[in-house]
């Protein structure tokens, strides 16, 4: 089925269309299914104490959370293709809840383990997520809208370890024991994603056109069309299986870092709880940007040289991760290990993206199918990893080693996507049309008179953008190790002063170093700079006001007083920038580009 009026840019503070109501729920959705799925996992050690389990069998019910999903997104892929991404989406959503609210009733380890198998399905949002944004979006962003879409979901995973603390901790404040509050907060994870489900029913369509049964209705969709065996027609294809590898080598890395990072700082650098969680967050944190950027570099590459450019941006970000991860598994000093994970994030995160701005172009009549078989095969990587970090023989950095190596070698599969040259030259036209009608919508734009960027155009405010960010990710990462230092130094007093200050305390250091680092490294690339610029404006404000408490009078702050003065001017720098944004060597200048006309090929 050839979809119309796709979508050829993303408006993200829109949701007059179709096509950016479905992207918008879309992300949404996902990032409370990612949310529900790993909600449990924070709350662990009350859990562990009440029902007595055992490291093993915690271990069991971790990867039975994630094997299960294989088969979900087997099944969830082919479902699309049958009635839709809309029905797909609402029905997973409500019946996923039930098993989110249902583990309360566990009482014994046998139990615990099948609620987690049943909450364990919501995993195959993400495939849904992916069908509905590539039918909405033309080739020219389509791989731009599908990370962007995935990388903002999987932030669900992340932020749970924040609220679901403190949503026990509201309920234990409202005089609750443990055992009934752990239930409680995952009652109300389970209700969020049920009122989601009735809320994507009835603000999405399946098609920019339209619904899938109206299309069936009206001819633009035959019958026979929707019968085909779609699910054999993608297992058939040996290029989606070569995805599946590559996949197990980004996602899969994904969910296996997203669980054993914390364990890992602590045991090989000694890190306290909070400090390991802080870093461990900063893993997933990045998906904010990077999964995007991943998306829209194969976006960029696809210009020049096709389909095949976007399978070489592909191997080029998975053979980095691989190098990468090998690197991170040698670093025995925090200050390193902290900016080399962060580099190795980046790269996991844009392979994902990278990854699916290919699945569309692999078969049209079977997207869904395709979507599926390579979502599962992130799920497999994790299940894989997971037995290994389990064997006793192995240490974590042998075990991260050998994974490094595995990705590496991963990253070889990419070659065996390839297109037939009618592929290429369908894939080719569908492209310059979705150009060339992004054109005719800009038309009324006066041209660009912005320099063309590269290194010869860099400004002095790029200079310092670029500086004042790596600099702000060296701040953060210094904040994780003086934290780190502080709350060893607190000893048997850190449960007195945890119980004094709450979560409070946790949040406010979760918000100055997402905000450092998170912030910082998103200046240095360009992107989305005003929002970037504003995070980190808002944390030196307070640093200014903490500076200026501690001055016995007026006339210090301008003399003695230099963590004023440098606050201040930090805090002015980054005012500029939010009033100005990012100059050309930028990415968000690039995306500002390609909503400008079209000036001619040596431009773009």
């Amino acid at each position: 089925m050839e979809i119309r009026n796709k979508a050829t840019s993303i408006d993200l503070f829109s949701l007059k269309t179709p096509q950016m109501r479905a992207f918008h729920m879309s992300w949404f959705a996902f990032f409370l299914c990612f949310f529900a799925w790993f909600g449990i996992a924070p709350l662990m050690a009350v859990v562990k104490e009440e029902l007595g389990l055992t490291k093993q069998q915690i271990g069991n019910t971790i990867i039975a959370s994630v094997a299960i999903t294989i088969v979900a997104r087997l099944f969830i892929g082919w479902l699309c293709d049958r009635i839709g991404p809309r029905l797909c989406y609402t029905a997973l959503l409500i019946v996923g809840s039930i098993p989110v609210m249902s583990i309360g009733l566990a009482n014994s380890y046998e139990t615990f383990l099948l609620f987690r198998l049943g909450i364990g399905v919501i995993g195959a949002s993400f495939v849904i997520t992916q069908y509905h944004t590539s039918v909405m979006f033309a080739p020219n962003c389509v791989g731009t809208a599908n990370a962007t879409s995935a990388g903002w979901g999987n932030l669900g995973g992340g932020v749970t370890q924040m609220i679901m603390p403190l949503v026990f901790a509201m309920f234990v404040g409202l005089g609750y024991s443990n055992a009934i509050s752990w239930r409680l907060a995952m009652v109300v994870a389970g209700a969020v994603c049920f009122l989601v489900g009735i809320a994507y029913f009835f603000f999405t369509t399946d098609f920019p056109n339209g619904n899938l049964k109206d299309l069936i209705e009206s001819g633009e969709l035959t019958r026979e069309e929707k019968k085909k065996g779609t699910f054999w027609l993608a297992a058939k294809d040996y290029r989606v299986w070569a995805l599946f590898f590559v996949y197990a080598g980004c996602f899969g890395i994904e969910l296996t870092i997203n669980n054993i990072a914390a364990i890992y700082y602590m045991q090989e650098f000694n890190l306290g709880l909070t400090t390991a969680g802080l870093v461990a967050g900063l893993f997933g944190l990045m998906n904010i940007f990077a999964r995007t950027t991943g998306g829209f570099i194969s976006d960029q590459f696809v210009r020049k040289q096709g389909l095949k450019g976007r399978v070489r941006w592909l191997f080029i970000a998975l053979l980095v991760e691989g190098v990468a991860l090998m690197c991170f598994s040698q670093m025995n000093v925090l200050a390193l290990a902290i900016p080399v994970m962060i580099i190795f994030s980046l790269f996991v995160q844009m392979s994902e993206g990278a990854t699916y701005s290919i699945v569309p172009f692999i078969n049209k009549k079977a997207l869904g199918s395709v979507s599926g078989i390579v979502g599962a095969g992130g799920n497999m990587g994790a299940v894989a990893a997971g037995f290994l970090f389990r064997s006793e023989e192995l240490s974590y950095q042998q075990a991260l080693l050998i994974l490094g190596g595995l990705v590496f070698l991963c990253s070889f599969f990419s070659f065996l996507v390839t297109f037939k040259p009618e592929d290429e030259k369908e894939a080719d036209e569908e492209f310059q049309r979705a150009v060339t009608q992004r054109h005719e919508e800009r038309k009324a734009r006066p041209k660009s008179k912005r320099e063309v960027p590269g290194l010869g155009h860099l400004r002095p405010m790029d200079a310092l953008r670029i500086y004042l960010g790596i600099a702000l990710v060296i701040k953060g990462i210094y904040f994780i190790v003086s934290m780190n230092s502080k709350e060893a130094s607190l000893g048997g007093a850190g449960d007195v002063l945890g119980q004094v200050f709450g979560q409070g305390q946790t949040l406010i250091a979760w918000a100055v170093v997402f905000a450092h680092v998170v912030g910082g490294a998103s200046l240095v690339l360009g992107f989305a700079t005003r929002f970037a610029a504003a995070g980190n404006a808002i944390v030196l404000f307070g640093a200014v006001i903490m500076a200026a408490s501690t001055s016995t009078d007026a006339s210090s702050l301008l003399g003695a007083n230099v963590d004023f003065q440098f606050a201040a001017l930090i805090f002015f720098t980054l005012l500029l920038f939010i009033w100005r944004g990012a100059g050309p060597l930028s990415l968000d200048y690039f995306v500002r580009r390609l909503d400008s006309d079209k000036e001619s090929e040596s431009e773009v």
